[in-house]
């Protein structure tokens, strides 16, 4: 029987090393706070402003405290590449597109 509640999560290291993912509360958020549909989400252009925010609502499960004022700083720590990549990987998990065939590739 599969698993329907597993979200994957991605470990980023930033000031520490903090959970990036994806469920339904982090993709709600992500929606009202950019105005972004699913499929912008996964294959749309996105400027540095809406990365800063699509990565505050992926690691709002590991820290409920944080802001999005802090985002700046944080991704400051790190390359470019490093956090894209790892957002990258996390949104790519929680659509299922982790090397893994899904139940609906399968049909």
């Amino acid at each position: 029987m599969t698993n329907n509640n597993d979200v994957a999560t991605v470990i980023i290291e930033l000031d520490r090393p903090r959970v990036l993912r994806y469920g339904h509360k982090a993709l709600k958020k992500l929606s009202e706070m950019t105005g972004m549909r699913m499929e912008e989400m996964i294959d749309g252009e996105i400027d540095a402003a809406k990365m800063e925010t699509i990565i505050y609502c992926g690691l709002l499960s590991d820290d409920k405290d944080l802001k999005l004022d802090q985002m700046e700083d944080l991704l400051d720590k790190v390359s470019p590449k490093y956090y894209m990549d790892k957002m990258t990987s996390a949104i790519s998990a929680a659509f299922g597109h982790n090397g893994k065939e899904t139940d609906t590739e399968k049909r």
